[in-house]
């Protein structure tokens, strides 16, 4: 049994990051082992998240992954920990659009059997906000409201006021936060700007605010209500059990059922985890590039964890500034993150773009995921690029958002025609034409279109999926890289 909860909220920016992240940072400096989870596809809050803790920051998306994988997922992340912080996304009842409650914050809450701290913006409220939280707390009777946090307090008399009103409410105030405490990481066009771009100021903020929350808030009742959690009973996602290929390269022992997850072997500085080093000079195990750093900062772990499972060896590269692909490599992984920001940067490293260039143009696998997809193609803003495809993008006034059921129309080295796959977009740019001669998805929401490019061994999209829900995808791409 984890010691668990759902950090959630009735709005956005209502001050869920703030508040998870700092007890994340708050309670790890007490010396506890922290897992840090998001619920949703977003990228960027996880990066704060490990930082925070210290382990990589894993997301639980019910519509991504579907419901029955969220609890297995969230046992493989917290294995070994002593708490395992969740924040939600949107408001506590918000999910897929049209859809229920599928992919809320309640959702996720009730899969994991945690109990739930609503952060509440309180600035232009008091006695209100007893009937605001009685709403929340009452809803749905599955949801179990633990506690409140009070958020942009304006003064002592405004937060005396705010707990007589509340203590109408049978919901106890776990803490109360102050306006003037109010700490700010900078955002622009798709949200925060991630860690991987400001590391160090990064660093200062999360400190920041692991000493606002132990300021503010009862630290040592907001333990005691994760550990009022009941324990999880099912499995725990296993990379190894799913994710083996059963390829002629030396793997790591399948298991028939899920269980313990095996050591994850060192890590990078991303927090991708990677195969033991005896593996890399032991055997023939085909090389998968990974792009990271500021540009290409958005992964989830599971990916790599599901490539070394089926046989790889996973290693990191900049595009900013490696000028060469890693010593070996047969295939590559260009995720998501800002080249937009670094165009001019990306381009003026030529000797990486070429390099790219010719191992997408010699068949070997590539898998390029929003980012990466604008990497792939003849120039972006005007900025030359890798020229694999036969496109152009820029920036756009445009925001692109939501969830979308796809199905692979071309067969590529991630999925055979007819694979049927759930994911999300998010994105201000466009990329002309849309799809090549061979698309890569054909998507039914919110309109029916074709999406993506197909050419030899590219597969490019502006889709985000998580490969736990198909772990095949892995198998076949690692496949490819020794064919």
């Amino acid at each position: 049994m984890v010691a668990r909860l759902v950090v959630a909220a009735p709005s956005s920016g209502s001050g869920k990051t703030t508040v998870a992240t700092g007890l994340m940072a708050a309670f790890s400096a007490a010396g506890l082992a922290v897992s840090p989870h998001k619920v949703g596809p977003d990228y960027i809050d996880p990066g704060y998240h490990a930082l925070a803790t210290g382990r990589p920051g894993r997301n639980l998306d019910a519509y991504l992954c579907g419901p029955e994988l969220v609890s297995p997922l969230f046992a493989h992340g917290a294995r070994g920990c002593d708490l395992a912080v969740v924040e939600g996304v949107m408001g506590l009842y918000d999910g897929a659009s049209g859809q229920g409650e599928l992919a809320s914050t309640a959702q996720v809450a009730k899969l994991l059997r945690a109990p739930v701290v609503l952060v509440v913006d309180a600035s232009s409220q008091s006695r209100s906000v007893a009937a605001l939280v009685h709403g929340f707390a009452s809803w749905d009777p599955e949801v179990r409201i633990g506690g409140v946090i009070l958020n942009k307090v304006g003064s002592a008399r405004h937060e005396a006021l705010l707990r007589e009103a509340l203590d109408e409410s049978g919901v106890p105030v776990l803490g109360a936060l102050g306006r003037a405490q109010q700490v700010q990481a900078p955002s622009r066009h798709l949200g925060l700007v991630p860690v991987a771009e400001r590391r160090a100021e990064a660093v200062e903020s999360v400190a920041a605010l692991a000493s606002r929350v132990r300021e503010g808030c009862d630290l040592e009742a907001i333990l005691g209500l994760a550990r009022s959690a009941p324990a999880l009973s099912g499995d725990t996602w296993d990379p190894v059990a799913v994710g083996a290929c059963g390829a002629s390269f030396p793997n790591p022992a399948p298991s028939r059922n899920w269980g313990s997850a095996p050591d994850p072997g060192p890590q990078t500085p991303d927090g991708l985890e990677v195969s033991p080093d005896g593996l890399k000079s032991e055997s023939r195990r085909p090389v998968v590039a990974i792009a990271g750093g500021a540009a290409f900062s958005f992964s989830y772990a599971e990916h790599a964890e599901l490539l070394a499972a089926a046989g790889a060896d996973v290693v990191t590269f900049d595009p900013l500034h490696d000028e060469q692909l890693p010593d070996g490599t047969a295939g590559l992984l260009i995720g998501g993150g800002f080249p937009e920001v670094y165009a001019p940067e990306l381009s003026a490293n030529e000797p990486l773009r070429k390099a790219v260039a010719e191992l997408a143009l010699g068949g070997a696998p590539v898998a390029a995921e929003c980012a990466g997809l604008l990497y792939l193609t003849r120039e972006l803003d005007g900025k030359p690029m890798c020229g694999v495809l036969d496109a152009r993008a820029r920036m756009s006034e445009r925001l692109t958002l939501g969830y979308r059921e796809a199905v692979a129309v071309s067969d590529s080295a991630l999925a055979a025609v007819g694979t049927r796959m759930r994911g999300h977009e998010f994105h201000r740019t466009v990329v002309e034409p849309g799809a090549g001669a061979a698309p890569a998805w054909g998507l039914h929401a919110p309109e029916r279109r074709v999406e993506g490019f197909v050419q030899q061994g590219v597969h490019a999209s502006y889709l985000h999926t998580h490969w736990a829900a198909e772990p095949g995808i892995a198998r076949r791409f690692v496949e490819r890289c020794t064919a």
